[in-house]
């Protein structure tokens, strides 16, 4: 079992910044962050394996950057340039297995940290 701890949400004004950082009990593949907004499907942000490769919902590429400590068994999502349409909950994701075209399976969940962009 792995447990994830989520922090770095909150509220921003629009073109501002926030990190996520989400800690993992213990090493896994690959980690990754989802988002929900109200009254919309939970969609993949970006994913990162314990190698490096990265993975970017078209959206929030080149605004949001995954990154990872090994050491730390914690993944960060530097978001820039924030819009409010990427208001959400954000939602920390681990899994045993890499990515694919079917998308991640995902075996741990973290417990949702909320990000408001406001206009």
């Amino acid at each position: 079992q792995v447990q994830l701890v989520e922090s770095g949400g909150g509220l921003v004004q629009a073109g501002g910044s926030l990190r996520l950082s989400c800690a993992a009990s213990k090493s896994i593949f690959t980690m990754g962050w989802y988002r929900q907004a109200p009254g919309k499907q939970r969609e993949l942000v970006a994913t990162i394996t314990s190698g490096g490769t990265t993975n970017y919902l078209d959206p929030v590429k080149g605004r949001f950057t995954i990154s990872r400590d090994n050491a730390k068994n914690t993944v960060y999502l530097q978001m820039n340039s924030l819009k409010p349409e990427d208001t959400a909950v954000y939602y920390c994701a681990a899994s045993r297995f890499g990515i694919t075209s079917a998308g991640l399976r995902v075996h741990y969940w973290g417990q949702g940290t909320q990000v408001t962009v406001s206009s």
